[in-house]
């Protein structure tokens, strides 16, 4: 066999590892032993962090400090209830969660991340149901958590584990730091509780919203197929199903797109609520601004078109585009190439015959990532739109609920009469290290692979140490790159615990599914629920997948595809028989609501909680300005006279955005004024939720730092004289005092716009 040689790449990020490693492990010992602070801030409450000995699975009523709306019954529909609330959280000094790239740490905004929460219930009120959608690349653990301890406190028995679903967009331009499995608080270099803190409050504060906002309405229900987004990025996977099962489908990718429309008795628009599979990668792993990226922008749109006079993330509708089984989907349809010849990657193993797989990307449709984020968002959109407009199918019925805890390690699934297979614990493969063509890993490892490699199972097993025969054998054909099942140290690597959920509005049912399914996963997946509704009297039930919902568990690929190990397959952490384990669970929830035999069923294992973390590497600074000067000083002003279409740019002295995630006095890092000459007086036109506006911070030497702020002028632009104003918070450390954060602001010359 041919001696195995190095890239000096490789060899670098070897050293970086083990480094990284040691430093990892000294620092999870001393968190282990300890018991500080989970982060060192200021704020040293607890906020309400729900432990271990509280559960929260309701049995009695507390006092109820939110007064419930007063509901009129006689009516047919049901009362809705729609909110948003920003949760954006850190926008610098934090890495960026979904491709997992070193070093990809968050420095400005481009949209902020919203969440939009919708109740329904039905006419006496006694039933009803939340959905979430939030602008993330996934729901934590510790996140819904502690939602259900903050309805719990506010609200009593009203909202539950049961009736409640938290799914997530699945940008990866969102911020990491809200989560308490080892693994992912590693990816993510700390336990931000600033950003969890931010996170939490907006999720309950959109709740909140609809709560109140509740009224008696209707819900119409439609769907259509939206063309020319979408490709599936492991199709070489997809094609290890059954040829008689491919051959039912048109496509290797799901393109129908499910729509709720809600208004109210008047007819007046409420909101929506979208289900369709694609990835929210349009914004690559070279992206260092906080965005919601293409679903975000189709949010975006049809909330700017229904919320006329509203600023961005104002205005009474709201327009919630959720995700589905977008596992195998990419959104950068130009397809995979050599970034140094331009020729095709789309091989079994995405690899270039120079450079390998760290040298195979997919891109477009686009001439950059801004453009293929709007065109692909605008797409889905006016799909949507079409959707919303034409929508006439009324949804009528009851309003039912079924959720239970499983522990996946420890359930068998009988496959047939003769077959009993049993789950594994967590393990990720090599390919799981290859990452995609949406966002390459960097090392030399490709995907598809099946083998094992000497040298990174010695440094694992000296690092880690070595998995169980028992693991390996379970995750067959998956070479173990790590062993997460089996690593406990400060807490389990990955969650054993999982929630599966099913939520129905008449004959609509909502699986709200605790990871990324493939789409033939979640073709198996519907037909096999809406079979069992059907077998037990629901007949013609509409199955919707919510993905990334409640908590994170990767992927989950047929057990076809699980043979090929790609980076789906080598992401399906608890073995090749998770998709039945999924079929099986969620079955029993489908008949349970089906026989109103929900109550009959036991809760389950209840999930821990774990308080001591890890906590971030960057520690908080003082601001400073350079001499002479203040925040928010104007260091390079925009020019005197812009066209449309031209980009006008100021430049102030700035201050670390993270401490605005904190002291929230100002609700925007921006605004874009314009003089208006009837009235004197500035009036805002775009805040940094908009798309036309960039927000850029650039970190310093010694706490000093500047703000870049971008207005791309659009070409339906007013001329007229315009100045641009910065917002943002100081942290003044004190050597004998406590540390402060205070507001500050600037303001440009103002400029002038012109039509030509």
């Amino acid at each position: 066999m041919a001696k195995r040689t190095f890239s000096p790449l490789e060899i670098f990020l070897i050293f970086l590892l083990v480094m990284m490693t040691a430093i990892t492990v000294a620092l999870l010992s001393l968190l282990f032993i300890t018991s500080g602070t989970i982060e060192n801030r200021k704020d040293s409450g607890d906020h309400g962090l729900l432990t271990t000995q509280d559960p929260i699975d309701i049995q009695t009523t507390p006092v109820i400090s939110t007064p419930e709306p007063p509901l009129f019954q006689n009516f047919s529909g049901y009362h809705i209830g729609v909110g948003r609330a920003d949760c954006t959280g850190q926008v610098s000094d934090i890495l960026l969660m979904g491709y997992a790239k070193s070093g990809q740490y968050a420095r400005g905004l481009l949209t902020r991340l919203y969440s939009r929460a919708v109740i329904l219930a039905e006419p006496d009120g006694s039933n009803r149901i939340v959905f979430v959608s939030v602008e993330l690349g996934m729901v934590s653990r510790r996140l819904r958590l502690e939602v259900l301890s903050r309805l719990k406190s506010k609200y009593g028995s009203l909202y539950r584990r049961d009736n409640v679903i938290l799914s997530a967009t699945h940008t990866h331009s969102g911020p990491a730091g809200y989560f308490q499995y080892t693994l992912f608080l590693i990816a993510s270099e700390g336990f931000s509780n600033r950003t969890f803190e931010y996170i939490v409050s907006g999720i309950v504060k959109s709740i909140d919203i609809a709560h109140t906002n509740m009224k008696p309405g209707r819900i119409f229900i439609n769907k259509g197929n939206v063309d020319g987004v979408q490709l599936n990025r492991s199709p070489t996977s997809y094609l290890q199903n059954p040829q008689f099962e491919r051959l039912r489908y048109s496509s290797n990718t799901d393109k129908e797109m499910v729509l709720l429309k809600m208004v109210d008795l008047n007819g007046t628009d409420l909101g929506l609520i979208s289900w369709f599979a694609i990835h929210p990668v349009s914004m690559n792993n070279t992206n260092h601004l906080v965005n919601s990226d293409n679903m975000g922008y189709a949010a975006y749109l049809f909330e700017q078109e229904k919320n006329t006079g509203y600023l961005p993330g104002q205005g009474p509708f709201v327009a919630a585009f959720a995700s589905s089984n977008l596992g195998d989907v990419s959104s950068n349809i130009a397809g995979p190439h050599c970034t140094d010849t331009g020729e095709s990657c789309e091989n079994a193993q995405s690899t270039c015959p120079i450079g390998g797989p760290s040298k195979c990307m997919a891109h477009g449709p686009g001439k950059d990532m801004f453009e293929s984020t709007q065109i692909i968002g605008r797409t889905i959109y006016q799909k949507a739109m079409e959707l919303y407009v034409s929508a006439s199918k009324e949804v009528t019925g009851r309003v039912a609920t079924a959720h239970q805890w499983v522990n996946m390690t420890d359930l068998s699934i009988q496959l047939n009469s003769t077959h009993t297979v049993k789950l594994c614990k967590p393990a990720l493969g090599y390919s799981f290290a290859a990452g995609t063509i949406d966002g390459v890993s960097g090392l030399n490892i490709t995907q598809g692979t099946t083998k094992p490699d000497p040298f990174w199972d010695i440094l694992r097993d000296q690092v880690l140490g070595r998995p169980s025969d028992e693991i390996k054998e379970c995750h067959k054909p998956k070479p173990i790159l790590l062993h997460t099942g089996e690593l406990s140290i400060p807490h389990p690597w990955h969650p054993d615990i999982v929630d599966v959920q099913i939520i129905t509005l008449g004959s609509l049912a909502i699986a709200a599914v605790p990871g990324e399914f493939t789409t033939m996963s979640g073709r198996r997946f519907r037909e096999a629920v809406q079979a069992e509704f059907s077998s037990y009297g629901m007949k013609g039930m509409t199955v919707v997948i919510a993905g990334l919902s409640n908590v994170y568990t990767h992927y989950i690929a047929t057990y076809e595809e699980y043979q090929a190990q790609r980076y789906e397959a080598a992401s399906t952490i608890y073995g090749p028989h998770t998709l039945s384990a999924y079929l099986h669970l969620f079955k029993a929830l489908a008949k349970a609501i089906a026989t109103d035999t929900v109550a009959n069923m036991s809760s389950g294992p209840e999930p821990p909680f774990f308080t001591h973390l890890i906590a971030p590497l960057i520690p908080n600074t003082m601001d400073r300005t350079p001499i002479g000067r203040n925040f928010g000083d104007v260091l390079q002003p925009a020019k005197s006279t812009y066209k449309v279409g031209e980009v006008a740019e100021v430049v102030f002295v700035g201050a670390n955005p993270k401490n605005s995630a904190e002291n929230r006095t100002h609700e925007t890092f921006l605004t874009v004024e314009k003089y208006e000459d009837t009235t004197s007086t500035w009036h805002i036109l775009y805040n940094d939720a908009s798309w036309e506006t960039r927000f850029y911070w650039h970190k310093g030497l010694f706490g000093q730092s500047n703000a870049t702020i971008e207005w791309h002028i659009p070409i339906t632009a007013q001329p007229g004289i315009y100045r641009i104003r910065y917002f943002g918070h100081i942290r003044k450390l004190g050597i004998l005092r406590p540390e402060v954060l205070l507001a500050f602001e600037g303001t440009s010359p103002s400029f002038e716009v012109i039509i030509t």
